[in-house]
């Protein structure tokens, strides 16, 4: 019989007391602190520890624990005797940002000095100490959820020195998912305000600031030094891809396979990894999610758990708005391929709408994707770039993006669905109905707004289009858009995976009022190109009989849409 899990516990004292399920990862506090570096920034996907990572931290070196080692009996920590004397001695400043997701600028800065306010409250004992001067008293009191700019952004930094003055030692400040609001800023709108309010934040908290020990940050993302890290030079980023603390979030083979032994489901270790292994960090390969897994060993069903934790807002506005180029690349991942593209790893969020390395560096680092091969280049120029190949990490990533797929043509889900019964029944009048119904629904749904309406809108609908047909049709069809065939290009190709399918061929066309008197003119276009193109080739060559290939001509004028044979 296996331990008890508590699911969503992310305090290391409650789950030390309750002696719940825990894999030891307590060696993290020896690593850092032998490391001795002044700021370290930890990047890791959502659900992977690093609250618990950041509580445990906390309770090992705050005098609030002191006198409570029987929290670290037993675990691994507690065998290195030098650190024993650690335990419970420093000051601690920790907060989390995780709950800073507001739609608005004004609202996210109220919130973040909401979490000052509190820090304070903890702090209170304070005034009541012969610490403060009159001056710094007043200060103290007069942080508030509307105080100004100058006041939010120095108040770690003055509360540092109070707690130096009053223990007589550094602080250790330690500031959890400090990229939260940075994702809501940027799905939102609000991003270049709420950088410089960080920005001047972070500077005082961890550059300036002589009463500084050490600090931890974490997050999902390296959000770029230029946005909001300029001044901190002082600080060491772990990614996704570094080697450092590597195994210390996200739980190993040996330890997700101990923990099935432990739980008497042992005969499920391969299906286990097709669904929740695939995460790499650095150098060492099989690392699974604990989030699912933990739910997995209470429930003992598969399920897409860790992808279900939050809304994957951020990750479906990129690709959903995304524009041809992203959508196809996403078709080439779901097809279960690799891409090989360039990665920075700090991630610029006000140029994710124009820069495509951006995004695949952000989904990267969200947990989405992960890296099969890298190599350095040499480029043109004689510079060196880093290249990787990345594939979705697994089964469990895959069905999440399944179901966001999905999701896009939620408002008109029945209408969708029709319109493929029809498709391959050959029903023309029914694919045409349903057809511009679904057109209707969700056309403005592929645009990102930030774009004068035009001829790119029918393009980025309709590659969301063929990434629905993928996820509907996976079993059936191999699909593939806007690839080389004869002598041009097709924009969707149906190739049957099972004998008695017949191939299929679409063609889309936007109707160019000068060359086109009408839609029926610009789907005629479409079907002579298929012809006059050679499109049929790639099938025929494949095995694909020419009398069993059905080829279509859609014409588009806005979000009207006809359907020729």
């Amino acid at each position: 019989m296996g331990r008890t899990i508590g699911i969503g516990i992310q305090d290391f004292a409650d789950i030390r007391r309750e002696n719940l399920f825990y894999i030891d990862k307590t060696l993290f506090v020896k690593e850092w602190w032998d490391n001795r570096d002044s700021v370290t920034l930890i990047t890791r996907p959502r659900r992977f520890g690093k609250t618990l990572t950041m509580s445990m931290v906390e309770q090992f070196f705050s005098v609030k624990y002191a006198g409570q080692a029987d929290l670290f009996d037993g675990l691994a920590i507690w065998q290195e005797e030098r650190y024993r004397s650690l335990q419970g001695t420093y000051p601690v400043i920790s907060l989390s940002f995780a709950n800073v997701k507001e739609k608005n600028y004004q609202n996210a800065r109220e919130k973040i000095c909401l979490l000052l306010v509190n820090l304070y409250g903890e702090h209170s004992y304070l005034l009541d100490s012969d610490v403060l001067t009159e001056k710094e008293r007043e200060f103290f009191l007069s942080v508030s959820e509307d105080m100004t700019d100058v006041k939010a952004t120095m108040a770690i930094y003055q509360l540092s020195g109070y707690l130096s003055r009053y223990y007589g030692k550094k602080v250790i400040i330690l500031l959890d998912e400090y990229d939260t609001p940075m994702q809501e800023a940027y799905i939102n709108g609000f991003w270049e305000e709420l950088a410089g309010f960080t920005r001047s934040l972070f500077n005082s908290t961890f550059k300036t600031n002589s009463y500084l020990e050490r600090a931890i940050m974490t997050g999902i993302t390296r959000v770029s030094k230029e946005s909001i890290f300029s001044d901190l030079n002082n600080l060491v980023v772990v990614t996704t891809t570094s080697d450092l603390y590597a195994e210390y979030f996200g739980f190993t083979e040996r330890e997700v396979f101990d923990a099935l032994e432990e739980f008497g489901l042992s005969d499920q270790k391969q299906k286990v990894k097709e669904w929740y292994d695939g995460f790499i960090f650095g150098h060492l390969k099989d690392v699974y999610n604990p989030w699912s897994i933990l739910n997995y060993l209470r429930t003992e069903k598969f399920f897409t758990y860790w992808a279900n934790t939050s809304s994957n807002s951020l990750a479906g506005k990129l690709i959903q708005e995304g524009s041809r180029s992203i959508k196809q690349s996403f078709e080439t991942l779901m097809r279960g391929e690799t891409l090989t593209r360039q990665i920075d790893e700090q991630i610029v969020y006000n140029q994710l709408d124009q820069d495509e390395a951006s995004i695949w560096s952000l989904l990267l680092a969200s947990g989405y994707l992960r890296v099969k091969n890298y190599r350095m280049i040499n480029s043109d120029f004689g510079n060196w770039t880093e290249e990787y190949e990345l594939e979705l990490t697994n089964f469990e990533v895959k069905v999440m993006f399944r179901n966001m797929i999905r999701g896009w043509f939620g408002a008109s889900s029945s209408d969708y669905n029709d319109f493929v019964k029809a498709l391959l029944l050959d029903d023309i009048d029914a694919m045409n109905e349903y057809m511009n119904r679904v057109a209707l629904s969700t056309f403005s749904y592929f645009d990102t707004g930030k774009r004068p309406s035009g001829q790119t809108e029918p393009e980025r609908f309709y590659h969301g289009f063929v990434l629905g047909l993928m996820v509907e049709l996976e079993d059936q069809y191999r699909i593939t858009s806007n690839r080389e065939s004869g002598f041009g290009r097709y924009d969707i190709m149906l190739e049957p995976k099972k004998c008695g399918l017949d191939g299929i061929i679409m063609e889309f066309k936007v109707r160019n009022a000068r060359r086109e008197d009408s839609l029926e003119e610009t789907a005629a276009v479409a079907l002579e190109q298929i012809e006059k193109q050679q499109y049929v080739a790639d099938m025929i060559q494949r095995g694909v009989p020419e009398d069993k290939i059905r080829k279509y001509g859609f014409a588009f004028e806005g979000k009207q849409v006809l359907i020729e044979k």
